[in-house]
């Protein structure tokens, strides 16, 4: 079922939203204080226009509340993009995620009204980090300050184990979730036993997992 999105700015992080969401046919409302911005979203998003997303009545008469979600993907003008997250909450949008360019700027938009906020240029990095800088993980998705799901490479231990056998659970306070082989992925059971060509999603914390990889 189509769900409806309003995005407010249309610079590459609130165009390439846009362009991914029509593209799960999806309803999109585009706005953009700047005529050449919305005219371009034109071609990719279900109505664009033009308007000044912290005038409280431009807001008001784009109906805030009848969006499933409202995005305020503002980049370079962090009073504006305050100013617009406060204005949709205040006129009962139903979800409200914002974007932020600094740390400080996350806590003063969830302060204000924004149910999420991703700092897009932090994530990023933080991922590849961990990435990069630890054996044997090829990817992770963070699901709170502590916990992440990590796809990871089997360790030389548990080869030809199971998950009882592995003890993983117990020994490394880690739960398996899913085992992916030729990139497709199936529940992890109790009896399937581990191959080397194999990776894992698991979901723990960071130092579990460094742990384990030890």
């Amino acid at each position: 079922m189509a769900r409806s999105f309003l995005i407010v700015g249309m610079g590459r992080f609130g165009k390439h939203m846009a362009k991914s969401l029509t593209a799960m046919d999806n309803e999109v409302l585009a706005i953009d204080i700047n005529e050449d911005r919305v005219n371009s979203a034109l071609k990719y998003v279900t109505d664009a226009r033009i308007g000044d997303a912290t005038d409280a009545q431009f807001l008001k008469e784009l109906g805030v509340n009848n969006f499933d979600v409202c995005i305020c993907a503002i980049g370079d003008n962090f009073q504006a993009s305050l100013e617009t997250t406060c204005l949709m909450h205040e006129l009962g949008a139903n979800y409200v995620f914002a974007r932020a360019n600094r740390d400080i700027h996350k806590k003063f938009l969830l302060r204000n009204g924004a149910d999420e906020v991703i700092y897009a240029e932090k994530e990023t990095a933080e991922r590849f980090a961990v990435r990069f800088g630890s054996e044997g993980v090829f990817d992770y998705f963070n699901l709170n300050d502590k916990y992440a799901i990590y796809e990871i490479s089997v360790p030389d231990s548990w080869i030809g184990k199971n998950l009882l056998e592995s003890n993983v659970r117990q020994k490394y306070h880690i739960n398996v979730l899913a085992v992916k082989q030729d990139n497709d992925f199936k529940m992890a059971t109790i009896d399937h036993r581990f191959t080397e060509d194999e990776r894992l999603l698991v979901m723990g914390t960071m130092e579990n997992i460094r742990k384990m990889r030890k």
